[in-house]
């Protein structure tokens, strides 16, 4: 049944040698890989606008400024990473260029940020297009959890299939989010041009202000803290160069021009939105009862989200249109999480081949996605969602820091890798390029740097500090599995004389009772020709043990039987001392313990036998020059689990 549920949910497993079918054209690799920054500008508008009311109405002159700025960095931050992707197109993004220009410490903080803004941006955008959703649907408020809990479970069921097949699911979203937008965009800059401005529900409400009269320095942390609120907009921006290897060849060119398409419908798309919501007159708030004039309940009715109420002034509040856009936002920025889900899964699994990860996370499943990688971001995004309750106003304080973090090493580590280029060239025009490319990621870099100063200076209180605290335990971790690998790697390595032959090998069977598997299991262990052989029983029960010599004697079984005292009814003890007392007998002699199990084929059953085995095994396998020998036999039950065993069974019986 298991097995049927998950050939429902993930599809047939794909051979190895299909790899290649799975590689992504540029039109499938734009909705997978930037999702995310396109879905941004959804939001990115309102949490300017958020910030800036917090000082009243009159503050908001300062958001085409604030948006400028964003728009700004993010066309430079494009065009770092596009330097990114030409010179490391192994697909290690951020992490390899700060690894291998600025040493492995530099890396691993690096891929602690990025994993950390990867999970986050499941949260924020799953968060944010329920959001949408209810503004469309405000009674489904109170089940906003559950709604976003069972969105990344469904992420996740998709991500399983393999990344083409998630991909053709997100493109018509995707394409369809940006037809509407900039649709909406048009219409509404062309009749504000033609003297019919759309006029938003909210204009003419108004803010009740937490702080009044801000000037000098207080207007200039507003300002700031509106510009890092704004710059959600970039996240999301480095996945492609992560992605590289999924791209079809020239991958390395198809992924910056995919980039670079990214880049120009993002800041077209963010820069419509702020201007049309200036124009629009759009009236936002942190907390819905500072809007004064608010038609609702402000204690439980939330406000409309700010391309709601865009959509709402150039199409109408029940049109089509308004719809459509609602629908389409929604579904953008929940697969927007479809970034953070092909990201986190490649990072990790690149992670886990450099041995800072689990192997487990570098290992394909059935539909050559990295499905454990998928798993687990699914799991820590569910329960970040759970424990800040869905709320983006809470949840988007703890975004970007990490991003930022990624960003500024990244091109630092470009300048330094352009740095060791220019001095092994000769050629004036290659010199050329790559003095061009250092000085785009110097600028970069400087941006960046400056961004993450301010995005820790004006969050960190609000809660970035959580992030400030979890890089840090990430980095630890990673370095820690690092340490423990090098150390497994070094025992395991072979000396110079080989492994020395043991002295001798004593043989010792387990016997509960006299029975087939302890027949096959004195079998077995005779036909190894040990040094000592010897079937040992521990002594709970006076009577069972008397049964269990005068069956052994009925049979003349030629072993001898050695009684174990057990006064306190215990059974691992007794066996673990007679062992401890073999290996005394010699420096390199070894013992060889069978243990007789039953396979049995329901779960259930499982807990009826072998218990006492397990616990058993579980002690031996820590003694040194002791191996553990299982012995199954396989009871009826067990016979229909391997299809295999049971077509050779029917084979035999004809």
């Amino acid at each position: 049944m298991l097995s049927s549920l998950k050939r429902l949910v993930v599809g047939r497993p794909l051979r190895s040698d299909r790899l290649g079918e799975t590689l992504l054209s540029k039109r499938l690799a734009l909705p997978i890989f930037a999702s995310d920054p396109l879905s941004s500008v959804a939001y990115a508008t309102q949490e300017i606008l958020l910030v800036l009311t917090l000082g009243g109405l009159s503050y908001l002159f300062l958001a085409p400024w604030v948006a400028l700025g964003v728009v700004v960095l993010l066309a430079v931050v494009v065009a770092s990473y596009r330097q990114v992707v030409r010179a490391y197109p192994s697909g290690g993004g951020s992490y390899e260029v700060a690894s291998r220009n600025l040493g492995p410490s530099a890396g691993l903080v690096v891929a602690a940020a990025l994993m950390v803004d990867y999970i986050m941006t499941v949260a924020v955008s799953v968060a944010a297009g329920v959001d949408n959703i209810i503004s469309a649907v405000p009674s489904l408020n109170p089940h906003r959890v559950v709604i976003c809990a069972g969105f990344v479970v469904a992420l996740m069921a998709m991500n399983l299939r393999g990344v083409r097949e998630s991909g053709k699911t997100f493109a018509w979203p995707t394409y369809l989010f940006i037809g509407g937008v900039l649709t909406m965009i048009s219409v509404g800059i062309g009749r504000a041009v033609l003297g019919d401005a759309p006029v938003a529900e909210s204009a003419g409400w108004q803010v009740r202000p937490e702080q009044v009269g801000l000037t000098g320095l207080a207007l200039a942390l507003l300002t700031l803290r509106a510009f890092a609120s704004g710059c959600t907009a970039l996240t999301g921006v480095e996945a492609i160069s992560n992605g590289v290897p999924a791209f079809k060849p020239p991958k390395a060119e198809n992924a910056a021009r995919t980039m670079l398409a990214m880049g120009v419908t993002a800041i077209t798309m963010f820069a419509g939105i702020t201007a049309l919501a200036l124009v629009a007159e759009v009236q936002v708030a942190e907390h819905t009862c500072d809007l004064v004039g608010f038609p609702g309940n402000c204690e439980t009715d939330p406000q409309r989200t700010v391309i709601a109420q865009l959509a709402a002034a150039v199409f109408g509040g029940g049109s089509v249109g308004f719809y459509l856009i609602q629908a389409t936002t929604a579904l953008i920025l929940i697969l927007a999480a479809n970034t953070a889900f092909n990201g986190f899964p490649l990072l990790s699994s690149i992670l886990a081949q450099d041995r800072y990860l689990p192997r487990q996370l570098h290992t394909r499943g059935d539909r050559l996605a990295f499905s454990n990688g998928i798993i687990v971001l699914a799991v820590v995004a569910g329960a970040v969602i759970w424990l800040f309750d869905g709320s983006v106003t809470r949840l988007i304080q703890l975004y970007i820091l990490g991003v930022f973090t990624s960003f500024t090493l990244s091109q630092a580590g470009m300048v330094r890798h352009w740095n060791r280029a220019l001095a092994a060239e000769r050629h004036p025009a290659a010199r050329r390029r790559l003095h061009r490319s250092r000085v785009i990621n110097a600028l970069g870099g400087l941006l960046t740097g400056l961004v993450l100063v301010i995005v820790l200076a004006t969050k960190f209180t609000h809660g970035a500090y959580l992030v400030v605290i979890a890089v840090p335990v990430l980095y630890g971790l990673m370095r820690t599995i690092r340490r423990h690998y090098e150390r497994v790697s070094a025992e395991l390595e072979p000396e110079p004389g080989g492994i020395v032959m043991p002295s001798r090998v004593h043989a010792v069977v387990l016997v509960s009772r006299v029975h087939r598997p302890t027949l096959q299991a004195l079998a077995y262990a005779r036909a190894t020709r040990p040094d000592s052989l010897t079937a040992v029983t521990v002594a709970i029960n006076g009577d069972d043990v008397a049964r269990l010599q005068q069956q052994w004697a009925d049979r003349d079984l030629p072993v001898p039987l050695t009684l174990l005292e057990s006064p306190y009814r215990e059974i691992t003890n007794p066996v673990l001392d007679y062992v401890n007392r073999l290996r005394q007998e010699g420096p390199r002699g070894l013992v060889v313990v069978y243990i007789p199990e039953y396979i049995v084929g329901r779960w259930w059953e499982q807990l009826l036998h072998n218990q006492s085995a397990l616990r058993l095994k579980a002690r031996l396998l820590f003694q040194r020059r002791v191996m553990v020998v299982s012995v199954p036999w396989q009871l009826e039950s067990s016979h229909g689990q391997d299809g295999r065993e049971t077509v050779t069974a029917g084979h035999r019986q004809r």
